[in-house]
């Protein structure tokens, strides 16, 4: 067996290879999106996230310091369940606390609790008292804060907009060029979309025209890495693929 491959309980059939793609995919194993670091079955197109390929048998989150999360590959009974982190619905691989009955996603379980590029933080909180930029509303699910406490978007918020677009390229049929060219996708232009939301969001205060450059800058900064965050690989790299994402 190569360095760079692993055999997974997942898909038995083939040995899976580690690889890095800019282009997302959805993960066999928790059936979450995911794009740049991963292992793939190049046969049979079988995709897992790092952490769904690796996971812990057990894990701690610093957000339930009682808790201890069990991996499981599906979840516990028969009822719907929802992460915990991102108030999603899980229907594959899952970190489940069962004295607590908490469910995370594995990339959720493993989020950073800061986000650095150099020019902005972000800290995972669970719980703020400001309003989250993109839907306007407090509470809900994890959210990251920017350092000066003026920023936030909440983990729940960041997936439904990585979700509106995942759909038109995934179940659409989006033609994407060899070379990575998404200049004219759907999946682009509903980054773009999503990113004139979180400006429109600023100019609804009053005498705010002064700061909404700058502000959105940090806001456009954020949601690249706290969607990368959440595809499950939160590199300075990975940010920028899916800034150029939103910019087309």
């Amino acid at each position: 067996m190569k360095y760079n491959e692993i055999s997974h309980f997942s898909h038995p059939e083939h040995r899976l290879t580690y690889d890095y793609t800019q282009v997302p995919f959805l993960c066999d194993g928790c059936n979450e999106p995911g794009i740049g670091s991963h292992y793939k079955c190049a046969t049979c197109n079988h995709d897992l996230h790092v952490h769904c390929a690796l996971p812990s048998p057990s894990i701690s989150h610093p957000f339930y310091t009682k808790c201890t999360f069990q991996f499981l590959t599906t979840p516990p009974g028969s009822a719907p369940r929802y992460c915990n982190a991102c108030q999603k619905d899980i229907s594959g691989f899952v970190y489940h606390c069962k004295a607590c009955g908490f469910d995370l996603h594995p990339c959720c379980a493993k989020l950073p609790t800061m986000l650095d590029d150099g020019e902005v933080k972000l800290y995972l909180r669970r719980k703020v008292g400001s309003a989250c930029h993109k839907c306007g509303k407090k509470g809900r699910s994890w959210s990251y804060r920017s350092t000066c406490r003026k920023y936030n978007l909440h983990v729940a918020c960041a997936k439904e907009m990585l979700a509106e677009s995942w759909h038109e390229m995934y179940y659409r049929g989006v033609r994407i060029g060899e070379d990575g060219d998404y200049s004219n996708s759907m999946y682009g232009q509903n980054w773009k979309l999503e990113k004139g939301t979180l400006q429109s969001y600023h100019q609804r205060g009053p005498k705010r025209k002064g700061k909404i450059k700058k502000c959105c800058k940090i806001a456009g900064l954020a949601v690249q890495f706290v969607i990368s965050a959440i595809l499950g690989d939160p590199t300075t790299l990975i940010a920028g693929v899916v800034g150029a994402l939103m910019s087309k």
